[in-house]
């Protein structure tokens, strides 16, 4: 097993991970989210301008790392997104689930993917057996592996960014990073 700096992410992305932006892309953010995390929706819009200012230069990468403890309904939803994932609708639902943040019960994210016109037999029976639990928990392991101690956690080409103190910081790391 190799070893790794704190704060470094432990793995890398690959073709597995939902992901915007150019596959070759110099810059490559890795998020790791809660769909019921304040801080995480508001950081969705700035992501959202950060790849629209900077297209066909950064890729953005997004993994789940529901805090279960604090927000009973990430888990789920974060499945939920999965389901939507595996008919081609990820961050369609993705931007629901941040826009609906106060509604993330079962029955509310059943509502969604009928929005969505996602196959409702697929996705209900996808999201009682937990299909996806399994890549939660694998996202959930890299980030604890990599340093994530809250969320949105954020790495830029691989390292860790910062962004307690303002999204703007985000911003700052993309820039020095396509400038190095």
């Amino acid at each position: 097993m190799s070893r790794h700096l704190p704060f470094t992410l432990t793995v890398p992305p690959d073709a597995a991970d939902h992901a915007l932006g150019p596959p070759h892309a110099p810059v490559t953010i890795v998020e790791y989210g809660d769909f019921q995390c304040p801080n995480c929706k508001q950081a969705a819009p700035s992501v959202r301008l950060l790849l629209n200012r900077h297209e066909n230069q950064v890729r953005f990468v997004y993994r789940h790392f529901p805090l279960e403890e604090v927000h009973p309904h990430a888990e789920v939803a974060a499945e939920a997104a999965e389901c939507a994932g595996a008919q081609g609708r990820f961050w369609e639902m993705h931007d629901l689930l941040f826009d609906n943040q106060s509604h993330l019960e079962p029955a509310h994210l059943r509502l969604y993917a009928g929005r969505l016109q996602l196959d409702r037999a697929r996705f209900d029976a996808e999201l009682s057996d937990q299909v996806y639990l399994q890549r939660i928990r694998e996202h959930q392991q890299s980030g604890r592996e990599s340093g994530v101690r809250s969320t949105p956690g954020f790495y830029i080409n691989g390292q860790i960014q910062d962004v307690s103190f303002g999204i703007h910081l985000l911003f700052d790391g993309v820039r020095s990073a396509l400038r190095a």
